[in-house]
């Protein structure tokens, strides 16, 4: 057995749309489901969502199995340990939020990266793993460092200050912008549809393609995501499974509770 290629980093190297969905609802059970959707990548959120190291490994197993939708699970902060225990538990493609920085940004390189003496060479620990399979990919140690694939947010007027070197850090995947924090951040608080912040986004998915790296981003608006795939944003996620279900269910309360008040015969009524 030989370590497998990182087929969703070839993707966005290659500059290959790539359609995802945000898994809130830390649950292998659902992850099955949103894998057998057909989603080219989905999100195991650690940094929003009820996740911890067993429950991210149990969606990790599940995903296994569906290889067209590549796992990308989210750290809750951008800490060299716990990056290092995601990567161990077999995460290949890792988000990191709230990242500001360009030394921030090879900060978390190294803390991806195996020491080795190719120049990109970092500071994770070794171990055999489930990322190795125990052993049974006998040239993961060699390989690590070429399939791990690190994508890093860009939410904030900082970041967005330092964003060309951000993107020119060597060793970062992808950039992908929080829309959520950065209109916070911009003063217009749960108004990711503000011009301003709207413009802020268009500018960095153009700035992040001239660097020749990969633009990403989440929203739930179907025409603003065919939008920002038309300015070349790479991978872009197009819902949240928690939002997906809470919409569904109100709509479907909401219509039979309508239907049963416009049945109930009034006081007095004889059949």
């Amino acid at each position: 057995m030989q370590t497998p290629v990182n087929e969703f980093k070839q993707a966005l190297k290659n500059k290959r749309p790539q359609i995802g969905l945000w898994m809130g609802l830390a649950n292998a059970y659902t992850a099955e489901i949103c894998a057998l959707a057909g989603f080219d990548w989905l999100v195991v959120d650690g940094e929003h969502a009820p996740n911890d190291l067993r429950s991210i490994q149990a969606q990790l197993q599940t995903l296994a199995a569906y290889p067209a939708s590549h796992a990308v699970a989210r750290v809750p902060l951008g800490e060299t340990a716990l990056i290092k225990q995601y990567l161990d538990l077999g995460a290949q493609n890792i988000l990191v939020p709230m990242v500001d920085t360009a030394e921030q940004a090879a900060q978390l390189v190294q803390a991806m990266r195996y020491p080795q003496d190719d120049g990109q060479g970092g500071v994770r620990g070794m171990a055999g793993a489930r990322a190795s399979r125990w052993g049974h990919y006998p040239d993961y140690a060699q390989r690590a460092n070429e399939e791990v694939c690190l994508l890093v947010q860009v939410e904030s007027r900082e970041a967005l200050k330092n964003l060309d070197a951000i993107v020119a850090t060597p060793g970062v995947d992808g950039v992908f912008i929080g829309p959520a924090d950065l209109s916070a951040s911009m003063g217009h608080v749960g108004n990711a549809a503000h011009p301003e912040v709207q413009a802020a986004i268009e500018d960095a998915i153009a700035r992040i393609l001239r660097a020749g790296k990969a633009p990403g981003i989440l929203t739930p608006d179907r025409s603003l995501a065919e939008h920002y795939l038309s300015l070349g944003a790479v991978f872009v996620a197009v819902g949240l499974d928690t939002q997906l279900l809470m919409r569904h269910t109100t709509e479907l309360a909401a219509h039979f509770k309508a239907s049963v008040t416009a049945l109930t015969p009034s006081k007095g009524t004889t059949y």
